[in-house]
């Protein structure tokens, strides 16, 4: 009887190891699948493209006019007589420069990290085996308002990751022509969905904001290895969330990187501001920036939740067992117990 508990034992961590590395793959593998299916027409010669390569003969002109010589236009509005804007090079400069070349690496340096601690640490598993007892932990609108949120999070990660990287990777797998059209197929989704995933975001943040108070507890849980993470054998005590999810998850996560995003987001479809240019490239930049910190969060509140032995469970059913929020939330637990 003992041999067959830990031969299923075993082979439910083999199963949750194989999730884990498996969850990673799609994830990665979707950033770059997707695009595919906007591939509808074949690589284009374009005729611009060979009046590039023949150059301009006013260029100096254009120039000038950068530099910010004043002229004259019919359109009234705040950059009335401005020709061209300047700040439109240093948006560029700036995007597909710094932007574009260190932000893929911050992204390359969490899935590292954790990789790392997946393959140091490995599963975190549960001390007793389930007795089949359970405790509720997130109700049903809990539930909905996160998996909603959370698969609006997704998409607008795969569509605005594809934007902000697609020149580097995209373009030499689907050409000019391909890439073009995923590129104004993303744009459409990620302006039409961002609004949605706001109004998800903002009632996370407002249902949960109480649990996510910061205590004197969080900080045994960061001073004990990060919540036992890393020092394998403790299990710092806990309230409903961690001191993990706390400070990274709901208020550098939720809170200040959301906000950020979500506003500049609002900035750049036109729904707020004035609509200046120079406000919406920084506002631009801005967005992609913190976009791609978030991500790297979200990654990681993934891995946790899917290399935790019984934490995806509460999010998935409702309800974990004893011995897991025992373990994990051991302060939540004996509160969920007396109510």
């Amino acid at each position: 009887m003992c041999v067959f508990a830990r031969n299923k034992s075993e082979g439910r961590s083999r199963g949750q190891r194989r999730l884990v590395i498996w969850t990673f793959v799609f994830m990665f593998l979707g950033v770059f699948v997707l695009p595919l299916g906007s591939y509808l027409y074949t690589d284009l010669v374009s005729a611009q493209a060979a009046a590039d390569k023949q150059g301009n003969p006013r260029a100096n002109y254009w120039r000038a006019v950068r530099d910010g010589v004043s002229g004259y236009t019919a359109v009234q509005g705040p950059e009335t007589n401005v020709l061209i804007q300047n700040g439109g090079q240093n948006w560029r400069q700036a995007r597909n420069g710094p932007v574009a070349n260190i932000m893929p690496w911050v992204l390359a340096v969490t899935v590292g990290a954790l990789l790392f601690i997946f393959f140091y640490r490995g599963q975190v598993k549960l001390e007793k085996q389930p007795s089949g007892k359970t405790v509720a932990r997130y109700n049903a609108g809990e539930r909905i308002l996160h998996w909603y949120t959370a698969i609006l999070f997704i998409i607008l990660a795969i569509t605005g990751l594809s934007l902000l990287f697609g020149r580097a990777v995209l373009i030499p797998v689907l050409g000019y022509s391909g890439f073009s059209a995923w590129a104004n197929f993303s744009i459409l989704l990620h302006n039409y969905l961002g609004p949605f995933f706001i109004i998800g975001a903002a009632l996370m943040i407002i249902i949960w904001i109480k649990d996510n108070i910061p205590t004197s507890v969080d900080w045994e849980w960061f001073r004990q290895g990060v919540g036992g993470l890393l020092a394998k054998d403790k299990h710092p005590p806990a309230e409903r969330f961690n001191g993990g999810e706390k400070i990274f998850v709901f208020w550098i996560g939720m809170v200040l990187l959301g906000i950020t995003v979500s506003v500049t987001g609002l900035y750049l479809i036109g729904w707020i501001g004035s609509g200046m240019r120079e406000t919406m490239q920084l506002s631009n930049v801005i967005h992609a920036v913190t976009g791609v910190l978030w991500t790297c969060i979200v990654i990681g509140h993934i891995y946790l939740g899917l290399s935790t032995q019984g934490a995806l469970e509460g999010m998935w059913k409702g309800a974990v067992s004893e011995e897991w929020a025992r373990q994990h939330h051991d302060l939540w637990f004996k509160g969920a117990k007396k109510s």
